[in-house]
């Protein structure tokens, strides 16, 4: 499995950088229902959007930076489920001054395998070339 990691200076910091965007890849927009868990808990939600680098998920239940957090989700067009453990990058609580601020974390992705990262990327090449980005 390889380490993936995003430009972040200090990751302790991303709690009031909401509106500061430093991934090194576009994510696209997607709603993929996502079962994640840390350490003691269990959630179920979804994420808006996705790349090979990581995701955000939406929710109401955030977990402090740094939290390493277990996923499992579909991708669009494939039944398989993927599985991988991130990294809680980024907690937002929504408040952000940007238009369409929700809720949620930025989680990186630690160990994902390559040819996961080639199914993210097809979905997302896919997801830009429908919209005509």
């Amino acid at each position: 499995m390889a380490k993936i990691s995003l430009d972040a200076k200090n990751a302790g910091e991303d709690d009031h950088l909401e509106g500061t965007d430093r991934r090194r890849t576009e994510r696209s927009a997607v709603t993929v229902r996502i079962d994640y868990s840390t350490v003691d808990e269990m959630f179920s939600e979804f994420t808006r959007d996705i790349n090979e680098g990581g995701l955000f998920i939406e929710t109401a239940k955030l977990v402090p930076s740094g939290t390493e957090v277990s996923m499992q989700f579909h991708l669009p067009g494939s039944d398989e489920v993927l599985q991988t453990i991130g990294r809680v990058v980024r907690v937002s609580s929504g408040r952000s001054v940007s238009a369409g601020a929700s809720s949620g974390m930025g989680v990186e992705f630690d160990e994902l395998t390559s040819e996961d990262r080639l199914k993210i990327n097809r979905i997302v090449r896919g997801l830009r070339s429908a919209a005509g980005e």
